[in-house]
C-alpha cells in the first residue's frame, strides 16, 4: 500500500531514505533545518514519520512537537547514536517527550551512498509493536530495500549506535597499516564489547549478531563512504579530532557515541576496552600506536562475549 511519509533531515541518510521510498511509489513531504519552517507542519496528513536527523538534534525536535503530536501516528527512528548529556537513544528520547508515541526503530547496513546509487540492502524494523512493524515492513520493503523485524529495539539501536565506535576503531587500525589479522581481531572483539554494553541496558544479546550489528559492523568498518571509518583513517595520519570532522564536513556521532557509551559501562560495569582508546584518541590523550599497545598489553584471559 502506497504510504504518506513524512521524513524530518535531509543529509544524506535522510535523502537516501526519502529516494528508496519514493521509488516504492509512496508519497514523500520532508522538513530540514536549511530548509527552515515549522517542522510540525509536516505532521499533518501523514501515515508514518520518519527521522533521520543526526542525534544532536533530536532533543530539541522531539521536544518541539511533542504538543503537535497526532495520536497514533508511528514514528520510525533512524538515527544511529547515543545522546551524550542525557545517554539516551533517539527512540528512547522521543518516547520521553512523547510517552504515547508507537516508535520504530530502522537500522542496518544501509550506507547512504550505495542507497542513493541504486544498490540493494537489507534492514531491521524493530519495535515492541509487533503488529505495527509487520504491517510496514510490507508496505516500506521494495525491489531494493529488504526490510525483517524483530521486538528488540534497544539492541537494534544500540547496535547501530556502537557500530560506529568500532567503525572509528577499524579506521585507525587499516590507516596503520595493520594488517586483516588484526583488524578481523579488533571487530571480533569489538563485537563482543558492543553486546556486553547492549546486555547491560536491555538489549537482546542474539540482535546483535543480525543486520543491525554485525551486518552494519561489516559495512561501515569496511567502506571508505562510511564518515566513522574516515574519521578513523584520519586519526592514523595525526589529524586531531576536531580537524578530522573539520575535513570530513559532515556529522560523525562515533566521537560522541565513544563517549556516552564509556560512561554507560563505567557506571554498569561494562568492559569496554576497545571503547576506552578510542575515547583516548577523541580526547588527544593518547596517539593511535599507543592505543594499540594499550589493548595488546591487556592482562590475558580466557575468550569470552
Amino acid at each position: 500500500m502506497a504510504l504518506s511519509i513524512g521524513i524530518y533531515g535531509q543529509g544524506a541518510w535522510g535523502r537516501a531514505l526519502g529516494q528508496v521510498f519514493q521509488q516504492g511509489g509512496h508519497r514523500l513531504r520532508t522538513w530540514s533545518r536549511r530548509d527552515g519552517g515549522e517542522p510540525a507542519a509536516l505532521l499533518a496528513d501523514q501515515d508514518v514519520i520518519v527521522c533521520a536527523i543526526a542525534m544532536a538534534g533530536v532533543p530539541e525536535l522531539s521536544q518541539r512537537l511533542s504538543s503537535h503530536w497526532p495520536p497514533g501516528l508511528p514514528l520510525i527512528s533512524c538515527t544511529k547514536g547515543l545522546n551524550l548529556q542525557q545517554r539516551l537513544t533517539a527512540s528512547q528520547l522521543w518516547q520521553r517527550s512523547i510517552p504515547s508515541l508507537s516508535s520504530l526503530v530502522l537500522s542496518g547496513p544501509n550506507l547512504a551512498g550505495e542507497l542513493q546509487g541504486g544498490l540493494p540492502a537489507a534492514s531491521v524494523l524493530a519495535s515492541l509493536h509487533s503488529d505495527l512493524a509487520r504491517s510496514l515492513q510490507q508496505d516500506l520493503s521494495s525491489d531494493q530495500l529488504r526490510l525483517y523485524t524483530n521486538t528488540d529495539p534497544i539492541g537494534t539501536e544500540l547496535s547501530g549506535a556502537l557500530k560506529n565506535v568500532m567503525a572509528v576503531a577499524a579506521g585507525v587500525c587499516d590507516g596503520l597499516g595493520l594488517g586483516a589479522n588484526a583488524k578481523a581481531s579488533l571487530l571480533t572483539r569489538g563485537l563482543a564489547e558492543m553486546g556486553r554494553l547492549s546486555q547491560q541496558l536491555g538489549g537482546d544479546p542474539d540482535t546483535l549478531y543480525g543486520l543491525a550489528g554485525l551486518g552494519d559492523l561489516l559495512a561501515t568498518a569496511n567502506s571508505r563512504l562510511s564518515r566513522n571509518y574516515r574519521f578513523g583513517l584520519h586519526l592514523a595520519e595525526g589529524l586531531s579530532a576536531e580537524e578530522a570532522i573539520r575535513v570530513i564536513g559532515a556529522t560523525v556521532e562515533g566521537p560522541s557515541t565513544a563517549v556516552a557509551a564509556l560512561a554507560l559501562g563505567e557506571q554498569g560495569g561494562a568492559r569496554l576496552p576497545i571503547c576506552a582508546q578510542v575515547v583516548g584518541l577523541i580526547e588527544g590523550r593518547i596517539t593511535p600506536s599507543e592505543a594499540v599497545r594499550a589493548l595488546m598489553e591487556r592482562d590475558l584471559k580466557p575468550e569470552e562475549r
